[in-house]
């Protein structure tokens, strides 16, 4: 495969923002003609993958790999998605355009160190030269990792790693191209520079944080979403929450021009957080659990999750993600009804939603016009007098309404946690949220325990 085109993107991810490389590496950026301390000049930047969305799109990877001149593609799935029609299509579509192909399917559903380390070797020795990733963020997330360290074979796992559990490297090589097919409305992992993994030594998640690895191409078709009559009910629920909270957090992140430094593009921007994000959830998210055959709730949801996933992208998430990383790796007794009951699992959206309510509490004061506008698009009837520190009020009853429809756990205690779990996530938050350079506020430990204690129990 020819890889000129790959190896004149500017692979040195410091030049990327601090939500997405190592904070301590410089941000290059040509200095405005007109900065002052006086009067600053400030700049947003977007970075995403190139998306295509369209009813049945899937059937064009094929033509996409083969245009790559691939010698050898990765496919990679797990064994739930690889008999669904988007594997299906996908494989067909490589097979029709004549594509060498491999497919791994071991993926982890919540990935750990372990399990994408298993990918990475996987990938490292077959060689390959593209990358296809067919399901929701764990397969994503999974494929974002093989293909990086497989282009980068001299690293060490931790060399890429966030802090501050790794060394938060650059990468020397550009990663070989991957191919995004997301088959859930929810992470947008097929937008971001992110991946997400499980540290259980650390009792919390961390992540990797690289423009460089972002998809080449996403391909979102609603017809891997909307077909999957017999998807779990708890899939949708849960990656709906997860598409909440990317909106919420990104849209009420610290603006770009708020920064204390004008060379900050990792802020909350017009895209952070699309107010037709909102206005979907509230049109059609329930209709999206009630009926996956649904195409018009399925599509909208399936949109609007790649459209928060350019949000949070490019603002990053602050409190409900910071938080949830500790529930999700502490979880010792909790199985979901609709999830494999191999191990104990906490799915990613569930441990998201649990501490929002009272995250957003908190945040009242501070982003009570955000979230006033956010609350009306959910469908909330906001008083026009109502004082800023009850506008909060209304967003988090809207949370709420969709916890108690959806009949979800009421909050830690119902996924097996008890108070005196309290401190144990605590100090696990306590890694990296305090850091989190986005958040509207400051949270030390206090703070955090406090959030942790009110969302023991939520509705």
């Amino acid at each position: 495969m020819s890889l000129r085109f790959f190896e004149k993107i500017c692979h040195s991810s410091a030049i990327s923002c601090p939500h997405h490389a190592a904070p301590n590496l410089p941000f290059k950026m040509a200095k405005l003609s007109s900065l002052s301390k006086e009067q600053p000049d400030y700049a947003f930047e977007m970075v995403c993958s190139t998306i295509r969305f369209g009813r049945g799109v899937t059937a064009e990877v094929g033509q996409d790999v083969k245009n790559l001149q691939s010698a050898n593609t990765l496919l990679v799935t797990d064994k739930n998605v690889a008999n669904t029609n988007a594997f299906k299509e996908t494989t067909s579509s490589l097979k029709r355009y004549g594509v060498k192909f491999q497919v791994f399917d071991d993926v982890l559903i919540e990935p750990t160190d372990k399990s994408m380390l298993k990918a990475v070797e996987f990938a490292k020795n077959g060689r390959f030269d593209c990358f296809v990733a067919v399901g929701g963020g764990s397969v994503i997330d999974t494929t974002k990792t093989a293909a990086l360290y497989a282009s980068n074979p001299q690293a060490d796992f931790l060399d890429f790693i966030g802090p501050p559990f790794g060394k938060s490297k650059t990468p020397e090589n550009p990663m070989l191209p991957l191919i995004a097919v997301p088959t859930t409305a929810g992470t947008g992992s097929e937008t971001t520079g992110a991946a997400i993994l499980d540290l259980p030594q650390h009792k919390c998640k961390t992540g990797i944080r690289l423009r460089c690895i972002k998809p080449y191409l996403a391909i979102i078709d609603p017809l891997n979403v909307f077909r999957q009559a017999n998807m779990p009910r708890n899939v949708a629920i849960y990656s709906g929450f997860d598409v909440l909270c990317h909106a919420l957090e990104s849209y009420t992140a610290i603006s770009y021009n708020q920064s204390t430094s004008p060379y900050q593009p990792c802020r909350s921007t017009f895209v952070s957080g699309l107010k037709s994000d909102f206005r979907i959830m509230g049109l059609y998210f329930r209709r999206a659990v009630a009926d996956t055959s649904d195409e018009e709730a399925c599509t909208q949801m399936l949109m609007a999750s790649s459209f928060a996933g350019m949000g949070f992208g490019n603002a990053g998430v602050h409190l409900c993600h910071g938080l949830s990383y500790p529930i999700s790796s502490q979880v010792s007794s909790y199985y979901d009804p609709d999830y494999p009951r191999a191990k104990a699992l906490i799915p990613h959206g569930l441990s998201v939603v649990t501490t929002a309510v009272a995250d957003f509490e908190l945040l009242a004061p501070i982003c009570h016009q955000r979230m006033g506008e956010a609350a009306k698009l959910l469908g909330a009837n906001v008083s026009e007098r109502a004082k800023p520190a009850d506008v909060g009020k209304y967003l988090c009853d809207e949370i709420r309404s969709f916890m108690r429809d959806f009949k979800v756990p009421n909050g830690l205690k119902e996924m097996g946690f008890k108070k005196g779990d309290i401190d144990s996530l605590t100090e696990a938050a306590m890694h990296s949220v305090p850091n989190i350079a986005i958040s509207p506020t400051k949270v030390d430990k206090e703070i955090i325990q406090s959030i942790y204690e009110k969302s023991i129990s939520v509705y």
